[in-house]
């Protein structure tokens, strides 16, 4: 199956998804380069979270394919706490962008080198349940 997604006035083709999505609110930092190539930082919150991705709403103008780096404090305490070193972070590939009444935009990005699939089994995977893998796919 291959979804169409629209991002304003052009069409992209997306792989279906692999895994099951989490609908769960947690601070995110994004930074990148806007469509104007303006650099931003923003602290927004996830809408939804799996291992392959996660979709956040942004004020800022991204288009499908743009990079951007994602980061998610691991600790109760978030942006508050000194040493970040622990904090997931990635870099994510905008695979779709939808313009919401807010003004805001909702982003979807896939990750293209984090540490979610060396600490997660993916659910497809047939083995038993204490037998993980926390090497590189």
């Amino acid at each position: 199956m291959i979804q169409e997604v629209s991002t304003g006035s052009s069409l992209s083709t997306t792989r279906p998804r692999a895994e099951r999505r989490i609908a769960v609110r947690l601070p995110i930092t994004v930074r990148g380069r806007d469509a104007s190539g303006v650099t931003f930082e923003e602290t927004t919150s996830s809408e939804n979270l799996c291992r392959g991705g996660a979709a956040f709403r942004t004020r800022f103008d991204v288009a499908v394919g743009m990079d951007l780096d994602i980061s998610i404090p691991l600790s109760q305490t978030g942006a508050r706490r000194k040493h970040k070193d622990d904090d997931f972070a990635a870099q994510g590939r905008v695979v779709h962008v939808r313009d919401s009444d807010t003004g805001e935009r909702l982003v979807g990005v896939q990750f293209i080198n984090n540490r979610f699939r060396r600490l997660f089994v993916p659910e497809s995977a047939t083995s038993e349940p204490s037998a993980k893998s926390l090497g590189p796919e």
